[in-house]
Order: C-alpha cells, then sequence, then structure tokens
C-alpha cells in the first residue's frame, strides 16, 4: 500500500507506466478467469460446452457492466478528494462504495437466476448448447456479490495510487482458478458446472485479499467496520459519474448480446471461434482500458489539486503510450494467432473463423485506444454523461443498425465483423468532436461534494 503514484507533483510519462502496467495485467488476468474456463472445457468437455461458457460472456457483461460504471464513478469521486487532500470526503466514498458492491451483488445474483433461462434464449443458442449455457450462467451469477465488490476495491485502489494490490490478489486467485478447473472437471468429471464454480472460489479469494488489506491500511482509504454505511451525499455525486458509466457499458453489453445472436445463428463452430478470439483479443483491450483508466484517475488527482495544465499533459502521454502498446500487443497476437487459438480447440474451421475475427476486431482497435482514452480524460473532470452518450449512438445504434439490415441481407460471419471497425470509428470521431467543443479543462472548475 505505501508504494503509490504520486500523480500530482513530478514526472507524468514514466508514473503512468508505473501505473498502468499492474493495471493492465490485473485486467488480463480477470480475463484469464474466463479464458481458463474456455480452454479447459473445450480440450477436455467439446466445443458445445466451450460455446455455452462464452456464449455467456455478453450476458454476464451486461448484468456486471452497470455497478462497475458505478465502481468509476467512486474511482473519479476519490482522486478528487484525494487530490483536494480531503480525508472526510475519501473514508465515506469509501464506505459507501464498499456496502453498494455487496448489495448491488446480490440485487444481480437473484435477478439473474430468475431470468437465466429467458436471458440465455434470447440469445439464440443451439439446442445441444442450450442446458449447458443456463447451468454456467446460474452458478456463476452465485458470486456476484464478491466480483462486484472486488471491483470496488480495485477502484479504491487505483484511486490512491496503488494497482499493485489488485494485481496481488488477481494472482493468487488466478493460479487458485486453473488448478481448480482442472480438479473439477479432470478430476471429478464436471464440464461447464466445475469452471463456474471454480471462477466463483476464485473471485471470492481475490476480493478478500483486497478487503483485508484495506482493514489493515493506516492510508486514509482504510475501512472501519463502524463506518461502513451509505453515505447520502457521496452517494450521489457518485452516481451522477459512475450511472452514464455503466448505462454505457450496458447498453454496450446488449448491442453485444444483438451481435452473439448473430453468430450464435451461424452455428456451433462460428461460436466457438469467436469465443476463443475473444478470449485473445481481450489482452489488447485491457490495454487500452488501463490507460482510459489511468487518464482518468491522473486526471481526477490533477483536477481536484487545481492542475488542469498537467490534465492535458496527461492525456498526450496516455494517448501516445497506449498507441504504442496496442500496436504490439495486436501484431504479436496476430503473428501467433494460429497457435494461440488452437490453446482453446484444435478443429481447423474453429481456427480459422477465429483469425478472422482477429483481424477485424484489431484494424478496430486503431479507433478504439482513442475513443477509451478520451472518454478517461473527460469522466477524469466528472464528465461522464458525454462519452456515454457518444458510445450509446456510436457503438450501440450502428451496431444494431447494422445487424438487422446488412447482415439480414448478407448473413455471413464477416458481415457481423465489419461492423466492429465502423462503429467504433464513428464513436471515436464522435467523442474528440465534443472533447474539443467543450474543452474541459477550461471549463469546468471544482465544486465541493
Amino acid at each position: 500500500m505505501s508504494k503509490r503514484v504520486d500523480m500530482t507533483n513530478g514526472t507524468l510519462g514514466d508514473k503512468i507506466i508505473k501505473y498502468t502496467i499492474p493495471l493492465a495485467i490485473t485486467g488480463i488476468l480477470q480475463q484469464l478467469f474466463n479464458a481458463a474456463d474456455v480452454a479447459v472445457v473445450g480440450r477436455f468437455s467439446g466445443k458445445e460446452a466451450m460455446a455455452a461458457v462464452g456464449g455467456n460472456a455478453p450476458v454476464i457483461g451486461l448484468l456486471v457492466n452497470l455497478f462497475v460504471g458505478v465502481s468509476l464513478g467512486s474511482n473519479v469521486f476519490l482522486a478528487k478528494s484525494i487530490g483536494q487532500k480531503n480525508k472526510a470526503q475519501v473514508s465515506k466514498a469509501v464506505h459507501t462504495s464498499v456496502i453498494v458492491a455487496v448489495l448491488g451483488g446480490i440485487f444481480l445474483t437473484i435477478l439473474g437466476e430468475l431470468f437465466a433461462p429467458n436471458v440465455v434464449e434470447m440469445l439464440d443458442v443451439p439446442q445441444e448448447v442450450f442446458p449447458l449455457a443456463v447451468k454456467y450462467l446460474r452458478i456463476y451469477l452465485l458470486g456476484m456479490p464478491v466480483i462486484l465488490l472486488y471491483n470496488f476495491e480495485s477502484a479504491i485502489f487505483r484511486s490512491c495510487g496503488n494497482t499493485k494490490m489488485p494485481l496481488i490478489a488477481l494472482i493468487i486467485s488466478g493460479v487458485l482458478n486453473v488448478i481448480l478447473n482442472l480438479c473439477f472437471v479432470l478430476g471429478l468429471g464436471m464440464d461447464v458446472d466445475g469452471v463456474a464454480t471454480a471462477t466463483v472460489i476464485a473471485n471470492l479469494v481475490s476480493s478478500a485479499i483486497l478487503f483485508i488489506s484495506l482493514l489493515k491500511t493506516e492510508l486514509v482509504v482504510k475501512i472501519q467496520f463502524s463506518k461502513l454505511r451509505v453515505h447520502t451525499d457521496v452517494l450521489v455525486q457518485i452516481l451522477k459519474i459512475g450511472i452514464p458509466a455503466g448505462v454505457q457499458g450496458m447498453v454496450f453489453s446488449f448491442a453485444n448480446i444483438i451481435i452473439q445472436s448473430a453468430v450464435n445463428s451461424l452455428g456451433t463452430t462460428v461460436m466457438a471461434a469467436s469465443s476463443a478470439a475473444y478470449n485473445l483479443e481481450i489482452f489488447a483491450y485491457y490495454i487500452m482500458n488501463s490507460f482510459g483508466q489511468a487518464c482518468t484517475t491522473f486526471v481526477g488527482q490533477n483536477y481536484g489539486a487545481g492542475k488542469n495544465d498537467r490534465c492535458k499533459r496527461v492525456l498526450s502521454l496516455c494517448l501516445l503510450q497506449s498507441a504504442l502498446g496496442t500496436f504490439v500487443i495486436c501484431a504479436l497476437i496476430l503473428l501467433f494467432s494460429s497457435q494461440l487459438l488452437r490453446i482453446f480447440n484444435t478443429d481447423p474451421d474453429v481456427i480459422r473463423a477465429g483469425q478472422i475475427r482477429l483481424q477485424y476486431i484489431f484494424f478496430a482497435y486503431i479507433f478504439s485506444f482513442a475513443q477509451e482514452t478520451m472518454s478517461g480524460y473527460l469522466r477524469g473532470f466528472g464528465v461522464s454523461f458525454i462519452p456515454a452518450a457518444c458510445s450509446v449512438i456510436g457503438v450501440c445504434g450502428v451496431r444494431l443498425t447494422w445487424i438487422f439490415t446488412v447482415f439480414r441481407m448478407t448473413p455471413s460471419f464477416q458481415t457481423i465483423m465489419q461492423v466492429y471497425p465502423l462503429s467504433l470509428f464513428v464513436t471515436a470521431v464522435a467523442t474528440l468532436v465534443v472533447m474539443l467543443i467543450i474543452k474541459p479543462s477550461k471549463r469546468y472548475v471544482i465544486h465541493s461534494a
């Protein structure tokens, strides 16, 4: 906890890298929970089980993203309060965030268990995959309270410049997840229920590690049981930032559910290929996303400290570093795509279709890295509605229109994939135009919560 990044003083470039690398690795390890699930069932239970696990990703994202957005609101509010050196507000935000995470997780568990079969049915899952997909989703949903708690705890650590503790927690729980996957599937003969159970246990461990760390720290983000309550004034400020971000994530996931349904209509082989490719492309996404989160937190703290010129330097550096990091990881994955896809499934048809997806998605990332960073910059100033609106129009609007028009006329996997670069191009341009118009570093001033 003591090795945190001082965001408001000194050089920026090296500190952004120092902050972002553990954050990116943490995101990748989170994805490895799913990748390990897909790889184990793909190798030892067949492509139907693999398709069931991968096909649930958009649904899980839809359920989780609202509260992940709220955790982003916590991150921004905490970063600004730390920059202002307002210890009372920091303490209120920390304890409010923990309660919101647990209650939100319980709500999602109950809601998801009630409607799991209906949600899977909406995905147009093939009949041979349907029972496995429902079983995986029901077990996964039991872990929602600890999954959301981990995300909020990570936001607390990020806000004070510490991205290493979430990484340590994920390394421990990630290794545990892989071991449990093999024990349950190979040792006990389970299929999707085994990998789902392993994921829930691993998330429980990671959230417990961070909670204990927050109990023991002497920093301002320390948790005390006697202070665990919802502070309405702070919650309102968090929700002003978090709700638009969460709705953006939900709408994004809804659009992906429609796309997943289109993918599912093309058969089990395409489903399996899309699932395998997703578990590779997401590594590059987490590079971009981490620089976006770094931009949010660095801007938030410097904005709170009244250093708006420093905020603009953060944006420039994050754009440059994100572009370089994204290019390198995409190039490496494409170079070794055949070998990497074979980790999940050895079917030649699955591998060929997976390579098609990777090529289209990585072309789209040319626009995505800029959009992620610019959105992070705006959120650092507390401007959350505008990037959310740009994404809703550019991502959801374009993708839904494409699926219900172009795909219906030409129903192929390539047709589906073409919508990714188009939609992300529209979103990036819209975000850039809005950012240039409002000029947040000059327009927005600090308001106390």
